[in-house]
């Protein structure tokens, strides 16, 4: 079971959310609807986990993204979901690298995967316990972006596969399990996608970090 704070300023979906989370087995410590209210909330229950939306009052912008990135300021192991409305890259750039360098997790899905009940639910988990999870939807729009980036064009369409899963968070074994091959030939392939990219193969949020940035022509 987790503890979870949620924030969502839309009422049937934050009502949604709760009794999906509390059907599941969580409990919802709090629920709110605003960035200043999910401060203090966080502040007052020390959850486990924060799920919150990108753009909330006053201004529907990025209030909840810029929320859960000062909470992490002060809570560097406080694990964080965010849940977007829209395919925004750049919102999933800004998360991973301004979440900090604990152990704790990181995640950026949009709305839509919420009906998917099990592919939330996993997500939860894995973000609960450190991983870095980045929407499918997002890791395709910025592939489609570099299409035309040389380093890219180096790629077998296998090192393509594993370039995607990965930038989406998956680790070498929950690759593995996608592709249906060994371990050993993911790590085969990693190794090879990074010295192709010339990225830095580190681990966490590290990797994640280094692959979106290559994605979004920063290392093209």
């Amino acid at each position: 079971m987790l503890r979870v704070v949620l924030a969502e300023d839309a009422v049937l979906l934050r009502a949604g959310l709760v009794e999906l989370l509390t059907r599941s087995g969580h409990e919802v410590v709090a629920a709110v609807g605003d960035a200043q209210a999910l401060a203090r909330a966080v502040d007052a229950e020390l959850p486990d986990i924060v799920i919150t939306d990108v753009r909330m009052p006053p201004d529907f912008r990025d209030e909840g993204l810029k929320a859960a990135l000062e909470l992490r300021a002060r809570h560097e192991r406080l694990p964080v979901l965010v849940l977007s409305q829209y395919v925004a890259t750049a919102y999933a750039t800004q998360l991973v690298s301004g979440g900090g360098t604990g152990a704790a997790g990181l995640g950026y899905l949009l709305k839509d995967r919420v009906g998917e009940v099990s592919e939330f639910l996993d997500t939860l988990r894995r973000v609960a316990a450190g991983q870095t999870v980045i929407d499918p939807e997002v890791v395709r729009v910025l592939l489609q972006q570099q299409t035309a980036s040389r380093p890219l064009n180096r790629l077998t369409p296998r090192e393509r596969e594993v370039l995607t899963l990965m930038a989406e968070g998956l680790t070498n074994q929950a690759i593995a399990q996608r592709l249906s091959v060994t371990e050993a030939s993911v790590v085969k392939h990693s190794s090879n996608i990074f010295m192709k990219l010339d990225l830095d193969p580190a681990e966490g949020n590290r990797r994640v970090l280094a692959v979106l940035a290559h994605l979004r022509g920063e290392h093209a």
